[in-house]
C-alpha cells in the first residue's frame, strides 16, 4: 500500500542539489528577490553566468525580438544568428571555426571528442588520452567528470571513462612527463575556479605550451569560468601569452540562457566531419540570439576595462577585510573571479552572508568564492564589503 502522506511530502525534483532556504523569484543588475520580496546582493552571478547582471536589457531585448520569429529548427539548415554569433567568437579569439552546444559540460565533451579524432583520423597515431590536472574540474557527464581531476566528484560514478590522467597544477618539472606520453590533448583551467580559485602560474603555461607545441599535441583550454570577459580580458588566455588550439565556453556566454560552444583552430577542427558530432538544440535561434546579444556589449561597452578597475577596488576592500580578520590567509584569483582562503568552513561563512542578504559561494571547504556580475559597481563593492564584514564579525564571535 502506498504511504500517501510521505509522497506529497517529498519534492518532484530529485534531490541532486543541497539548496538553501529561500526561492528566488525576480532579479536586476546586481540584486536578487525571494518569494518574501526580501533583496539580496548577488555577487554569484548564477555560478559567474549572469555577467551583465541578472535581466539586462541589451540581451531582453534581442530574446523578444528573436520570440516573435523563430524559437527552434536544427542543424540540418542554416541559422543567420549562429553565423553571426560563430563570426564574433573567431573575430574576437584565436579560433577558426564553432561548434555550439547547450552547456560547459558539453563544450568539454565535444573538445575531448575533437582531440580523439583528430588524434585517430587526422594524424593518425592512433593517441587517445587526454592530460588534465589535479583539482581541476571539467563537468558532470561521465566523460568530464573522468576528465576532472578531483575524487569527490568521481566517488559512486566507477568505472571512469579510461583515457584520462592527471598530472599536478603549477608542477613545472611535472610537465616533463607529457614528452614521454605524448597525449592526444592537454585540457587546463587557467584559473581553478570549483577547485580553489588558483591561478594557474604563468611559467607554467609557458613550459606547458611550448611542450604542446613541439610534441604536436591539442593544447585545449576550459574557459567556462573565466571566459565572456569573467578575468578582465574577453578569454583568460589573453593574459598567458599562449594562442590554445581549442578553447571551450559557456556560463557568461548567453547571460543565463543555456549555451556552449568550443572554438578550435582550422587544424584542429578538421577532427569534425559532417555526421561526427552534433546537438538537437545547441546554437538555436534563441541561444545565440542571447550571445550575440551577450558579446556584442561586451565589446561595444569596453566592459573588459570596467572588470579590470572593479577588479582592483575589490581587491582593495577584500586586502582589508584580510588586515582585520586572522582567519582570512590569502585574496587569489583574476578579475571578478575571487578566492578568499579562510582557516574556518568557508560553507558556514556562506549561510552567514545569506543571512546579511549576501550571495557568495564556496570553493573547496577553505575558499569562498566571489563572482560579481561585471557591470558592479563601485557603491555596490562597498555594500558587499559591509556585508561581508558584518558575515566575519558573526564568524570571529563564534555565533
Amino acid at each position: 500500500m502506498v504511504n500517501n502522506t510521505s509522497v506529497f511530502q517529498m519534492s518532484p525534483v530529485m534531490a541532486t542539489y543541497s539548496r538553501f532556504p529561500i526561492t528566488l523569484v525576480k532579479g536586476k543588475g546586481s540584486y536578487i528577490w525571494d518569494d518574501q520580496g526580501n533583496q539580496f546582493l548577488d555577487f554569484t552571478s548564477g555560478i559567474a553566468t549572469c555577467n551583465l547582471g541578472h535581466v539586462p536589457e541589451a540581451v531582453k531585448e534581442k530574446l523578444e525580438e528573436q520570440l516573435q520569429n523563430l524559437w527552434h529548427c536544427s542543424n540540418l539548415y542554416d541559422i543567420p544568428n549562429q553565423q553571426e554569433l560563430a563570426a564574433l567568437l573567431v573575430e574576437n579569439s584565436c579560433g577558426d571555426q564553432v561548434f555550439f552546444c547547450n552547456s560547459g559540460a558539453e563544450a568539454n565533451e565535444a573538445a575531448i571528442k575533437l582531440a580523439r579524432r583528430y588524434a585517430n583520423h587526422v594524424k593518425g597515431n592512433g593517441s587517445s588520452e587526454v592530460v588534465t590536472f589535479q583539482q581541476s574540474f571539467h563537468g558532470r557527464t561521465l566523460a568530464t567528470l573522468s576528465a576532472t581531476g578531483q575524487e569527490k566528484i568521481q566517488q559512486g560514478f566507477y568505472p571512469l571513462m579510461p583515457g584520462f590522467r592527471y598530472l599536478p597544477f603549477n608542477d613545472i618539472d611535472g610537465l616533463d612527463e607529457l614528452k614521454t606520453i605524448k597525449p592526444a590533448a592537454v585540457l587546463l583551467e587557467l584559473v581553478q575556479g570549483e577547485g580553489g580559485v588558483i591561478p594557474a602560474n604563468p611559467k607554467w603555461v609557458e613550459k606547458l605550451a611550448q611542450i604542446c607545441k613541439d610534441n604536436e599535441i591539442l593544447l585545449m583550454v576550459d574557459e567556462i569560468q573565466t571566459g565572456i570577459g569573467r578575468t578582465g580580458t574577453l578569454f583568460a588566455y589573453e593574459q598567458y601569452a599562449i594562442e590554445p588550439d581549442v578553447i571551450s565556453i559557456a556560463k557568461g556566454l548567453g547571460s543565463g540562457f543555456p549555451i556552449g560552444a568550443m572554438i578550435a583552430k582550422e587544424e584542429a577542427a578538421k577532427g569534425f566531419e559532417p555526421g561526427t558530432h552534433g546537438s538537437t538544440f545547441g546554437g538555436n535561434p534563441l541561444a545565440t540570439a542571447a550571445g550575440q546579444a551577450t558579446i556584442t556589449y561586451i565589446l561595444e561597452s569596453n566592459l573588459v576595462d570596467h572588470v579590470k578597475e572593479a577588479s582592483a577596488y575589490l581587491d582593495l576592500q577584500l586586502q582589508s577585510l584580510k588586515e582585520k580578520y586572522p582567519f582570512i590567509k590569502e585574496i587569489r584569483g583574476k578579475g571578478l573571479l575571487k578566492g578568499v582562503v579562510v582557516e574556518t568552513d568557508a560553507l558556514k561563512i556562506v549561510k552567514k552572508a545569506l543571512k546579511n542578504k549576501l550571495l557568495i559561494l564556496t570553493a573547496g571547504p577553505k575558499v569562498v568564492r566571489i563572482l560579481p556580475p561585471l557591470t558592479v559597481t563601485n557603491e555596490e563593492i562597498n555594500e558587499f564589503k559591509d556585508k561581508l564584514d558584518k558575515t566575519f564579525q558573526s564568524i570571529e564571535k563564534g555565533e
